[in-house]
């Protein structure tokens, strides 16, 4: 099955809001082509930055099939409570041409019952099974998916090609030394946009998602071609993807937070794209500390930018 879909940076688009807080269309469609124009390779939608779990099934399945009517590659998040809207969330983005599909563990209900999110697994693979799919492991949805599982539902579902690991730098490590190491088939993709060079240098994984590279696409995308090049030897780049990495490490914990949306959310407000300045909850906002806080770091980080990457070099010649 091809896996070229996950060889790149894809953003986690977020769910703008209309006015009366239901979701902007038109808003998602606008970012997602901007997002390829700047040179990722795929969006991914629905996952924990797109709001699933304020959204509809339906509201989730239109989002969906707006950015692929729009020739948009996307890639879909199955997060539900209940495996029955996972499995027609899979159905779905089958039938209207998904790219590829991320498979989200049952949350809630039996979430840390091994036997339920095999169960749960196998129902979404089989919804979907002419579509690439990577597992998701993330700490925050309340299950870990360890080596035994992976290849236990490897065994009958081919259309599992990876694992996107979310959590720590150490549950990295350990997915790429007990899990994608096995079968030079099988991709490793980065979900934390405070563990880019730990995953591409130390991990060897082939593409990342990203949450504040929706703010700032270019200077992820630099990240991710400099750790590239340092995982095959390169000193220059390794020290200068170590200093991108540290400059961009408070803005990349946002997207560690119960609060990510919010954060990055605001970072697009600070840029202009005023369509994401509201949320599905009215009473879902920053505090006025949190602005400013966000407000100075980002300050701080362009400016830092701005002179960093005059230095030339290795940096040259990932932007050009």
């Amino acid at each position: 099955m091809n896996t070229q879909i996950f060889n790149g940076v894809m953003p986690a688009l977020m769910t703008p809001c209309t006015a009366d807080r239901k979701p902007d269309y038109s808003g998602l469609v606008k970012k997602g082509k901007e997002m390829i124009e700047a040179g990722m390779s795929a969006v991914v939608y629905c996952g924990s930055m797109g709001d699933w779990p304020l959204l509809t099934d339906e509201e989730r399945m239109i989002g969906v099939e707006r950015l692929i009517d729009a020739g948009i590659p996307v890639v879909v998040g199955t997060g539900a409570i209940n495996s029955k809207s996972a499995v027609a969330l899979a159905e779905h983005a089958q039938r209207v041409g998904a790219a590829g599909l991320m498979v989200i563990p049952r949350v809630l209900s039996r979430g840390s019952v091994i036997a339920a999110q095999r169960n749960h697994f196998k129902a979404i693979l089989s919804a979907a099974p002419d579509i690439p799919a990577i597992i998701y492991n993330s700490p925050v949805y309340g299950f870990e998916t360890k080596a035994d599982l992976f290849f236990e539902l490897r065994k009958d579902h081919s259309n599992i090609v990876g694992f996107k690991e979310f959590g720590s730098k150490e549950a990295m490590r350990y997915a790429a030394e007990n899990i994608t190491s096995k079968d030079q088939d099988l991709i490793l993709m980065i979900g934390v946009d405070t563990a880019v060079y730990h995953g591409y240098v130390n991990c060897d994984a082939v593409g990342a998602i990203t949450g504040i590279g929706t703010a700032l696409p270019k200077e992820v995308l630099l990240l991710a071609a400099l750790s590239k090049l340092a995982a095959k030897g390169n000193a220059e780049a390794r020290r200068r993807a170590q200093e991108l990495e540290e400059a961009f490490s408070v803005l990349a914990s946002f997207d560690e937070g119960p609060e990510l949306v919010l954060f990055f959310k605001y970072l697009l407000v600070l840029n202009g794209e005023e369509e994401y300045r509201l949320h599905f909850n009215e009473t879902d906002e920053l505090s006025p500390a949190q602005r400013h806080y966000c407000e100075n770091q980002y300050q701080l980080f362009r400016a830092w930018y701005q002179n960093w990457i005059s230095q030339g070099g290795v940096i040259s010649q990932c932007l050009s």
